[in-house]
């Protein structure tokens, strides 16, 4: 069964103009809106990602009255976070910065996912984290990865369950490249426990996107 993905205001707002004004471009909509181009980009990828609108270049965005009932997003909500998912990457809060940009680079990747001792998600440490780490004071030799990294409940996740549109709205909206996958094991103390069960990057849903495309 196909789910619809809950629209904001603007995302509304967006629709309507289009549905009235359309073909109409990006420029002209955030000029209606009074917002920059740059701040209409993720909704405008949602909506279109989600068959609300069609864009054509040097045309602008049309209104699509069949919405989610377009092929590719009947296509794209048969695929779960765990069809596509990668391995996580994680290390210990304890593990030190260094440790942490050796692990990076070794492996390749742009974020490393931070767990606690009992190995629940504890935050996450991004390149730009670590870059920032090595260019101030800080002893990289010495001091723990869990100074620098991103901490829960701060970290936006993704269940194995989850929909690729839904991901997919999740790393646009947030403008990040990557989510821990997590299974939910209750809480304690108010704190509730994930166990991180992998990861899912644009790089996987563009994997999907060829594989589809060269079915």
């Amino acid at each position: 069964m196909v789910k619809n993905i809950e629209l904001n205001e603007r995302q509304e707002k967006i629709l309507d103009i289009v549905k009235k004004q359309g073909p109409i471009t990006g420029e002209n909509i955030a000029e209606i809106l009074e917002v920059t181009r740059a701040a209409l980009r993720p909704d405008l990828a949602v909506l279109t990602m989600s068959g609300y609108l069609e864009a054509k270049p040097r045309v602008g965005y049309t209104y699509k009255a069949d919405g989610f009932n377009t092929r590719i997003k009947k296509v794209l909500n048969q695929y779960r976070v765990k069809d596509i998912m990668s391995m996580p990457i994680v290390v210990k809060e304890k593990t030190s910065i260094y440790d942490a940009i050796v692990t990076l680079f070794l492996e390749d990747i742009g974020t490393l996912f931070v767990v606690d001792e009992s190995n629940f998600l504890a935050g996450l440490a991004s390149r730009k984290d670590l870059l920032k780490a090595t260019m101030g004071k800080v002893d990289i030799h010495k001091v723990p990865v869990s100074v620098i990294m991103t901490r829960m409940p701060n970290v936006i996740t993704a269940d194995i369950e989850d929909s690729v549109v839904t991901v997919v709205k999740r790393l646009v909206e947030h403008e990040v490249d990557s989510l821990p996958v997590v299974r939910r094991s209750g809480e304690l103390m108010g704190k509730e426990h994930l166990e991180v069960v992998g990861r899912i990057t644009k790089t996987n849903i563009t994997r999907l996107f060829l594989d589809l495309a060269l079915k």
